[in-house]
């Protein structure tokens, strides 16, 4: 008898965590160690310049994020909606607010950035993973029309 598992498990939640903080911080981080600082910032005037040898990888690494925000904005729309995800933002603005309050952290220099940052990677992996935690806690099915 094979053993299925359904639904969603802490590590699942995890793991998308995890690929929306790369796929964040890939895309830019106050670093500049990023997507945008290694192939956009040089088209615009600003750093090193376009080397044309490193253009085919420029573009695979464009479509390849690309293709990461879609897919993540796609599911957290599809499952939180616009009031959902603006919900997650205002609990997660309040923990900022709360953890700042307590001098968890200040939010001065770079650190906003990456609170910025962990926030919208924790917005995105939520609207991946609600699905499957709304019914794990109701009971209930998300299904997409199909008309």
């Amino acid at each position: 008898m094979a053993m299925t598992t359904e639904g969603l498990s802490w590590k699942g939640i995890g793991v998308r965590f995890v690929l929306a903080l790369l796929l964040v911080y890939a895309t830019w981080n106050p670093t500049g160690t990023s997507f945008t600082h290694w192939a956009l910032y040089p088209i615009f005037g600003q750093g090193d310049g376009v080397a044309s040898s490193q253009l085919p990888l420029k573009f695979l690494s464009a479509v390849l994020l690309v293709a990461g925000w879609v897919l993540y904005l796609q599911a957290t729309r599809r499952s939180l909606g616009v009031p959902g995800a603006l919900l997650v933002t205002a609990i997660c603005g309040g923990v900022v607010w709360l953890l700042s309050s307590w001098n968890v952290f200040s939010l001065q220099g770079q650190a906003i950035s990456h609170v910025v940052l962990v926030v919208l990677a924790m917005i995105l992996a939520m609207g991946m993973s609600w699905s499957h935690l709304s019914r794990r806690l109701s009971g209930q099915v998300d299904t997409d029309s199909v008309d």
